[in-house]
């Protein structure tokens, strides 16, 4: 049996607010944008989805720049999503 409501335009603002609180919280679980600006190697495997030995050839090969200081790689981030725009393909 269904019964009729009145719905005020607070109810619509609460729930307006729920909305986008819920929101957030699934953009902030799914985002894989790291904050920092340089990027470890475990960290571009993780957001390439590529193994070390795969990581290792794109930089050799000179597809992913890198910045080697001491024993440690780095990554600039948004050298890696240039590479990635550049690197798009469209199959139509």
């Amino acid at each position: 049996m269904l019964r009729n409501q009145i719905i005020t335009t607070d109810d619509l603002y609460e729930f307006k607010l729920q909305l986008f609180e819920e929101l957030k919280k699934l953009l902030n679980k799914s985002s894989h944008i790291p904050n920092q600006q340089y990027l470890k190697s475990a960290e571009v495997m993780k957001l390439l989805k590529v193994s070390p030995g795969t990581l290792q050839n794109l930089r050799i090969n000179g597809t992913i720049p890198y910045t080697k200081i001491g024993g440690i790689i780095l990554y600039d981030y948004q050298e890696i999503t240039r590479v990635l725009r550049e690197n798009q393909y469209n199959n139509k």
